[in-house]
């Protein structure tokens, strides 16, 4: 795109409420028309690098480094790689359940955090409301029930993550060709204690979200909104799956580009490339091109991808979603936090499910079978389809590593979500207001992005966009946070 001394710049710099650091650079034309807008990535993580030469038994628990926020996704992943890699097939009943058990607790304890913590203040307050109340401490003080809820609910993923994976943060419960404890039956009891409670609270949130995009649509389905082709795993018969499955992409319209491709083949569907302004890559689907195969993962992906759900709650919460728009794929961005409330109540049924399974008490916990050198790992994290793919060599030690996570498949349509909004919100306008950002931050915030896959920076995040004139005058600055 060709800049002229006219064009003026807007840099929102870092990006509030999200996990991570990234900037906003928005380019104007002499007429205060957006002429670009773009979402930057601004740090280098290099774990593709980094984690070549060591030990394969090591990668399951070094690439939960990449989060603070979602590593047992990290970990699933690339234990999910490793298994094959050391011939583990198909795991034995208990350590896949525990496995199971433990992602969805981290489902729910991620998707918590984000609706309650990071997004919950823009739907409760409105976009615009003061800042001084549009917070977490603000929902505390006007919210106080649904606020402890929040804290509760992200409490309880967090107690199953620790029974499963022995930490919070960063355990080591998946080991190669399964796992390395088992459910007691006091951490059991103690767990179904308080499921009814949890799903209680869970039906509570899915109306809240329902509620809010249904009362609120004429606002909500052009904010930030565009077509596009979703990805995700999809069970052999068509149902959502987090785990197991194969993978499906489908158009703007709902039909099939392609359909249960085996994980280990994925980069012949997929292909990635780089631009100089970011350090986030941009994957693609091979048979469309870069141009218009780019896609959306994460909630709205996979329950527009769902055939059905298999638990009975949230089918019936999927189909009231999938009414809304007569059951083609849903393409509204703020539609995303309905679909993760949705997700958030078929985890809390799924652990429930799992506590009263016997099998959680099993004793047999590792298999083992035919070496490999390569394998590929996917499963769906919160944020939407994760690969990790691995080359090992005769002395278990990592040669090559290639990682594709959620947020990085959602790159360009978060950058299409910005684009759009900038248009509708700031084009024309001179003065920038506190507001206006904002807006533009919540159509990221919809995506629930890890910038850096990383951790989410806690406190004051202070944002500074500046406004400067044709000869490089600053004419206008905004400071918050």
């Amino acid at each position: 795109m060709t800049t002229t001394a006219a064009d003026r710049r807007i840099v929102i710099e870092p990006v509030t409420r999200v996990e991570g650091h990234g900037k906003v650079s928005i380019l104007l034309d002499e007429d205060n028309k957006v002429k670009q807008a773009r979402l930057h990535i601004v740090e280098f993580r290099g774990f593709e690098r980094f984690i070549q030469g060591r030990l394969l038994w090591e990668v399951p628990v070094l690439v939960q480094r990449l989060c603070g926020i979602c590593p047992v996704s990290h970990h699933l992943a690339a234990a999910k790689a490793i298994d094959r890699i050391v011939g583990a097939d198909q795991l034995t009943p208990t350590a896949h359940k525990m496995r199971l058990l433990m992602h969805h607790g981290q489902f729910l304890q991620s998707h918590a955090l984000h609706f309650f913590h990071l997004c919950s203040p823009d739907l409760l307050f409105g976009f615009d409301a003061d800042v001084g109340i549009r917070h977490v401490i603000g929902v505390a003080e006007a919210h106080r029930d649904l606020a402890v809820q929040g804290v509760m609910m992200r409490k309880y993923g967090q107690e199953i993550i620790k029974a499963t994976a022995g930490k919070k943060i960063h355990g080591t419960g998946a080991i190669p060709g399964g796992i390395n404890k088992n459910l007691s039956i006091e951490e059991r009891d103690g767990f179904l204690k308080d499921i009814d409670q949890m799903l209680q609270w869970a039906r509570g949130v899915v109306d809240i979200a329902k509620n809010y995009t249904v009362d609120n649509l004429d606002t909500v389905a052009g904010f930030g909104t565009f077509e596009s082709n979703y990805l995700s795993l999809a069970a052999e018969d068509g149902s959502y799956e987090i785990y197991d499955g194969g993978l499906r992409a489908r158009t703007a319209e709902g039909d099939t580009i392609f359909d249960h491709v085996d994980n280990q083949v994925y980069d012949q569907h997929l292909q990635e490339e780089v631009r100089s302004w970011t350090y986030m890559k941009f994957p693609f689907i091979r048979s469309i091109g870069p141009e218009m195969g780019w896609y959306r993962v994460g909630p709205l992906a996979r329950v527009n991808n769902a055939d059905r759900f298999t638990t009975p709650e949230a089918e019936q919460a999927r189909q009231e979603f999938a009414a809304l728009t007569e059951g083609k794929p849903c393409h509204v961005t703020l539609g995303y936090h309905w679909a993760r409330m949705i997700e958030l109540l078929h985890s809390v049924e799924c652990i429930q499910q799992l506590l009263n399974d016997p099998d959680l008490q099993g004793t047999d916990l590792v298999v083992k079978g035919e070496r490999r050198h390569e394998a590929v790992g996917i499963i769906e994290a919160p944020r939407g389809t994760l690969f990790h793919h691995y080359k090992i060599d005769e002395q278990d030690q990592v040669t090559m590593a290639n990682l594709i996570v959620s947020t990085t498949s959602n790159n360009e349509p978060m950058n299409r979500s910005v684009q759009k909004v900038a248009e509708d919100h700031l084009s024309g306008k001179t003065e920038i207001t506190e507001g206006m950002l904002n807006h533009i931050e919540v159509a990221i915030r919809a995506y629930d992005p890890c910038l850096s896959c990383a951790t989410h920076a806690m406190g004051q995040m202070p944002l500074v966009v500046e406004l400067y004139d044709d000869d490089g005058t600053l004419i206008d600055t905004r400071a918050k946070g």
